[in-house]
């Protein structure tokens, strides 16, 4: 399981630039519900595909609900990105299928060749790395995902050339 630390400030921080006014009408539809946390922070991502801070800043100025609340949800809960992503998040599963049948050889494999470590992105943002508890696909272990493309029976050179393909596919 990955744990990242939340800096009070980082160098991202301070460039970054994030249109509030487009959770506007989500803050409205939720503001009065009760339980609406989750769904703010889902609905947020949804918006900027992940939640930036200055969004964190004006949930808990307009609906009351304090800032440590707030990161406590959203570190505890796996979907919740606090970075941004790549365009195409690649999950390889290491459920307890796709472990027996060498998953980490595929993680390690695509490790090397994006230049990344699990739960990061590429540089140019086209990947994020990730790995998962599992995908449900136990027959095809080992298995990676790539957005709704499951690839199973895998090798870490299969992997890498998948992902390559996929980039090379998109440039041309």
């Amino acid at each position: 399981m990955r744990i990242a630390r939340i800096n009070s400030k980082s160098e991202d921080d301070k460039s970054e630039t994030v249109d509030l006014r487009l959770i506007d009408q989500l803050i409205e539809k939720n503001k009065a519900k009760k339980g609406n946390l989750i769904p703010l922070l889902q609905g947020a991502q949804d918006i900027y595909g992940f939640v930036p801070r200055p969004v964190f800043e004006k949930i808990s100025a307009e609906c009351g609900i304090p800032l440590s609340e707030m990161f406590g949800v959203a570190t505890f809960y796996a979907q919740f990105r606090l970075a941004p992503v790549g365009k195409h998040i690649i999950k390889v599963c290491h459920g307890t299928a796709c472990h027996v049948q060498n998953a980490k050889e595929i993680s390690e494999s695509l490790e090397e060749s994006l230049k990344i470590k699990d739960g990061e992105t590429t540089e140019d943002r086209f990947y994020t790395l990730e790995s998962v508890a599992c995908l449900g696909c136990c027959s095809l272990a080992p298995v990676m995902m790539i957005g709704d493309q499951t690839y199973g029976k895998l090798t870490g050179n299969e992997a890498v050339r998948i992902v390559k393909n996929i980039k090379l596919g998109e440039q041309n």
